[in-house]
């Protein structure tokens, strides 16, 4: 199993009346990622995908993949468990 540890999340953009969120996360090994939540009324990630600042921490790539998005679940649970999400 994958560890992540996000060490930040900064929300980068929202759309209330939808209720469609966008948080920018930060993981320890410094990889930046772009995170998609909607909140109806739990928060729920929709999707999540990789800023190129660095290469993929699993598959080690410079170019665009979607490993990330195949973590998701891990990822949105530490998350919650570190209490990152705003009420």
């Amino acid at each position: 199993m994958a560890q992540f540890y996000v060490t930040d999340l900064q929300q980068s953009d929202t759309n209330e009346k939808a209720g469609l969120y966008q948080f920018l996360a930060t993981f320890s090994d410094k990889t930046k990622a772009r995170v998609f939540y909607t909140k109806n009324p739990d928060w729920k990630i929709t999707s999540i995908t990789r800023l190129l600042t660095v290469p993929c921490p699993i598959c080690r790539k410079d170019y665009f993949c979607n490993c990330l998005e195949r973590f998701s679940d891990t990822i949105h649970n530490e998350i919650v468990d570190s209490g990152l999400l705003p009420e």
